[in-house]
């Protein structure tokens, strides 16, 4: 952070949490109250215990209650008219990507390249940009869920505790749950009857810091339903992979454990035909969130579609032999 763009708040600040604040993370509620801190510094303060609950230290994975207290320390933050960190075309593609919008939630389709939130040597994702483009609900809106970075397609983001616990619970499969269905572009000819994968899943994390997932009997269950909807002959096949469980990189890891990797997939990928899709101008990983259906709190169905863009739609046409 550049120190000379910088201020330190006045005080010593106590937030008496809401009963709609409740249930999310001391750090998640940090990173939100104080924006434009680094995570560094809300684990450090936290560390030392210069944030306390209810008069005494909590840890970063601490669920904040209806009614505590919670001490903020003077910090140092971004001044008021610092630089915007987003810019104005993530904005406008983000604003215009918008697919549901109620006072409770709002559904983007989040474009392919795009982190959903920053870390990690990024300075933002689709939370820091949401909250850049709704300044005034900046401290409610939260991700409900996560996808890939090269990802894209429908992503969630509540704008009450309430709606996020409650699609919580239903990604945890309470209820009718949330059906979630997504489009991937894999090598090869998949078998019509090959309709699901059944396979454990376990994450290990490499000396580079990188994180990668293999089928191990020591991992974790994991089943993904697949099912063909356009094949390009022996090449290729579009499919739709609906993930029961949700495990990290679960439907990459499955396709390429079922022999047919998806295109553009840096990690578990086949380099020749990723090659081959982007010679033909398929420039991005081929999985693409396409729909989401789940019940909303008050018993209606939300059911929503992204389409996945023209790089995509041009790809397959040149695969169907439609020009270049």
């Amino acid at each position: 952070m550049n120190t000379d763009a910088c201020v330190i708040s006045s005080s010593v600040q106590t937030d008496q949490i809401s009963d709609d604040q409740a249930g999310q993370r001391i750090d998640n509620y940090l990173l939100t109250r104080l924006k434009g801190a680094p995570r560094t510094l809300i684990y450090r303060i936290l560390r030392k215990g210069e944030v306390r609950v209810n008069k005494g230290r909590v840890k970063p994975e601490y669920r904040l209650q209806a009614g505590d207290l919670v001490r903020i320390p003077p910090v140092r933050l971004p001044e008021a008219d610092a630089p915007a960190l987003v810019g104005q075309g993530i904005l406008n593609a983000l604003e215009e990507g918008i697919l549901y919008e109620d006072k409770r939630l709002i559904v983007v389709n989040k474009p392919a390249g795009l982190a959903v939130h920053g870390g990690s040597g990024l300075q933002f994702g689709v939370i820091e940009a949401m909250r850049q483009l709704l300044p005034a609900e900046a401290q409610l809106l939260e991700l409900v869920h996560r996808l890939d970075r090269d990802t894209s397609g429908c992503l969630m983001i509540a704008r009450r505790r309430s709606m996020l616990r409650h699609l919580h619970a239903a990604l945890r499969g309470e209820g009718k749950g949330v059906d979630k269905r997504y489009l991937a572009l894999v090598r090869g000819r998949w078998p019509s009857h090959l309709k699901k994968v059944h396979a454990p899943l376990l994450k290990n994390n490499l000396r580079s810091g990188e994180r990668m997932v293999e089928v191990n009997p020591e991992g974790k269950e994991s089943l993904t339903e697949f099912r063909v909807v356009q094949r390009f002959g022996d090449v290729a096949t579009l499919v739709e992979a609906r993930p029961i469980t949700g495990r990290t990189h679960q439907i990459r890891v499955h396709a390429r454990h079922a022999g047919h990797p998806i295109a553009g997939d840096p990690k578990y990928g086949d380099d020749d035909f990723s090659r081959m899709i982007r010679d033909i101008g398929g420039k991005r990983l081929f999985l693409h969130a396409a729909s989401l259906e789940c019940e909303l709190p008050g018993g209606e169905r939300l059911s929503v579609r992204a389409e996945p863009g023209e790089v995509w739609d041009r790809t397959l046409q040149r695969l169907s032999g439609g020009g270049r």
